[in-house]
């Protein structure tokens, strides 16, 4: 890796195109370099999410390894072809939601994105996260043999992100911001 990246700036993409893994060249506008930058998004945000929590936090080593795990889903999205996303990092998400989850209680109203700086950051990194997997959907739509299961990660992800944020907005007795309408509806 370091021989790779021993020039930071190499104006190749001065002309519109960016190179994938493959050597190939393709417009930065694609859905494919879309969908690179929504993940590369969602991960920063992840990373946001951890200097807001602490190094210290229990779900630090959880947030460490999606961090990790986006960047393979980056690595599939830049070497059309090469899989690295594989379903244990589907489960592994799964299992982290229902683990989480079985702690808090029923959600019986819409909750704001808000909370504490923390969870606020947790929404926003899972409406990131939404959007990666749109994106992921149009450059699925453009070239078939784009792994689908990297959706299904984002699909998770997006899901253990919200419920990350309701745990998060519960702690140390926090609470979250439930949506309340100005609008009555009349029966």
């Amino acid at each position: 890796m370091a021989n790779r990246l021993t020039k930071i700036y190499t104006r190749g993409g001065d002309q519109g195109t960016t190179g994938l893994g493959t050597n190939d060249r393709v417009a930065k506008f694609s859905p494919r370099v879309h969908a690179m930058g929504d993940v590369d998004e969602t991960n920063s945000w992840i990373g946001h999410i951890r200097s807001a929590l602490g190094e210290q936090h229990p779900l630090d080593a959880v947030l460490n390894q999606v961090q990790h795990d986006l960047f393979d889903v980056g690595g599939e999205l830049a070497m059309p072809g090469y899989t690295l996303v594989s379903p244990e990092l589907v489960r592994d998400l799964e299992a982290h939601i229902d683990r989480l989850n079985a702690d808090l209680p029923t959600l019986e109203n819409f909750i704001l994105p808000a909370g504490n700086e923390a969870a606020s950051r947790t929404h926003v990194a899972r409406s990131v996260a939404r959007r990666a997997e749109r994106q992921l959907w149009a450059a699925q739509a453009e070239d078939p043999s784009l792994n689908l299961l990297a959706i299904q990660y984002l699909n998770r992800l997006s899901d253990f992100l919200f419920v990350l944020s309701r745990v998060i907005a519960r702690e140390n007795g926090g609470q979250e911001v439930l949506w309340q309408s100005r609008h009555q509806r009349s029966v």
